[in-house]
This record gives C-alpha cells, sequence and structure tokens, in this order.
C-alpha cells in the first residue's frame, strides 16, 4: 500500500528523487516526521522512526517499506542511501537491523525448524507450502543440514489470509493445518510433497507470521534471511547458500 502510494506521487529511483509532504510543526522532529508520513499516506502502519545515517533526515519503516524524511517533515525520499565513501548500501543496514529485532520476537514454539545438533548458521525462511521453488528448497533440507545450516521456517502463505470475499484462503487453511498437526516436521514435508495435511485448527501463529512478513518487506517465497536480519535472496542451492553465509560473515555480518 504504502509503495502504491509513494509510485503514485513520487518519481521512483535513486535516493535523490524527492517529493514534498506535507507541512506540520509538531513537538519534536520524529513527531513532525510522524505528522507528515501519515498526512501523506494515512492508512500506513509506522513501525520505526530513527535518524537516518544522512544529516537531517529520519529513517521511516512503514508497511513494508523503507523511507527518509527530513527532520522538519516537508520531504521525503524514496530510495536507497548510498555511502559513496564506504561503498555500502547503508538503508540495506537499516532493514537488517529492524528484521532482526522483529525476528527475535518469534518465539521458537512458533518455526518449524530443520537443523542439526549444533549448526553453524540458522536462517529464518518465510514459505509457502505450495510454492514451487519453496519445495524444491526443502527436498535439500538434509544436504542444508550436513552443511551445519539449520532452515528456520515461518509461515507465509502467497494468497494472503483471506480472499476478495473474506474467506480464508485454501494455503492459509493448508498451512494452518501444518502447523496444529500432532507432528508438525512431518505434516510440512508431506505438505511440500504435495500430500495435503489433516484438517486441524488450534490457535497458531500463521496470520502473525505472514503480517510480520509483509511488515519485513517479505513479497514473495521462499525469503531467506539470516541471523543479522540481512536478506539473503530466494531459492538457493545448499552450496550457494553456504557461499552465501560464509561471504556474509567474511564482509562482518
Amino acid at each position: 500500500m504504502f509503495k502504491q502510494w509513494l509510485l503514485a506521487l513520487c518519481v521512483s529511483g535513486f535516493a535523490l528523487n524527492a517529493c514534498a509532504a506535507p507541512d506540520g510543526a509538531a513537538a519534536g522532529p520524529e513527531a513532525a516526521v510522524r505528522k507528515a508520513v501519515l498526512s501523506f499516506a494515512p492508512k500506513v502502519s509506522i513501525d520505526s522512526i530513527k535518524p537516518a545515517p544522512m544529516p537531517g533526515f529520519y529513517q521511516v519503516i512503514a508497511s513494508g517499506q523503507l523511507v527518509y524524511v527530513s527532520t522538519d517533515g516537508k520531504y521525503m525520499m524514496n530510495g536507497d542511501l548510498i555511502d559513496l565513501g564506504a561503498h555500502k548500501n547503508v538503508s540495506d543496514d537499516g532493514w537488517a537491523a529492524f528484521r532482526k529485532a522483529e525476528l527475535a520476537k518469534v518465539p521458537a514454539a512458533d518455526r518449524i525448524v530443520f537443523g542439526p545438533a549444533n549448526p553453524r548458521y540458522r536462517v529464518t525462511v518465510f514459505t509457502d507450502v505450495n510454492c514451487a521453488y519453496c519445495r524444491q528448497l526443502h527436498e535439500h533440507v538434509a544436504e542444508f543440514n550436513k552443511a551445519g545450516i539449520a532452515l528456520e521456517y515461518v509461515a507465509w502463505p502467497r494468497e494472503g489470509v483471506t480472499n476478495e470475499a473474506g474467506r480464508t484462503t485454501p494455503t492459509y487453511n493448508e498451512m494452518v493445518s501444518v502447523w496444529c498437526a500432532a507432528d508438525r516436521k512431518a505434516a510440512f514435508t508431506s505438505a511440500k510433497q504435495g500430500k495435503a495435511p489433516k484438517a486441524a485448527n488450534c490457535p497458531n501463529p500463521v496470520k502473525d507470521e505472514f503480517d510480520l512478513g509483509v511488515k519485513l518487506g517479505v513479497t514473495g517465497t521462499p525469503t531467506i534471511i539470516a541471523e543479522d536480519g540481512s536478506m539473503l535472496g530466494g531459492y538457493v542451492t545448499p552450496e550457494q547458500m553456504l557461499a552465501l553465509l560464509r561471504k556474509h560473515e567474511a564482509d562482518g555480518g
């Protein structure tokens, strides 16, 4: 939703493309920024407002989007912020810190974890039981584990939670059944193999995890996130993931 507002009202592109936001004095810069964003897009959910790495701006994460807003609430910039001296995308750092903090709130009991006894790496995987690449990824779960990588799955039904008629989607219902199964891991693997689980319902985290994915900028499955909150991408082989994680570790991630 926020992205649609930005695309409709701003010229998308590099970080120096800006559009004016409404004026509005407030008690302090954070309040001015909040007021400006909400007057620009009233229905967005603001999740984080903090000083940006560049002077005179705040970094705002709202409804799965990251933007920069001037401290007086007059200007908003949509795009990546690049540190030219360090040759680094600092917007990625902002996202990573936010994702790490939010994922830390997800209890282990709400994840479906496939991992070795003492994993060297842990990754969070937003997954859909029916997407082809998600199924292909899970086919190699033993190889990921052998490489020292634990896959911590959280639910992200691509169809969403409800359809236009307000009814829960088939994929959502199937994922609820998986998360409510007596043996979640077995039900999860069977669903990945195309065998629908026995219908079940119980208190479950599927909707909350879907909403969390939207908040974190997830747009498809699988979406793989490193322990520090960095986005590693979509489908990768065990060899590719291990290489990504080693490089990320060497780079200080």
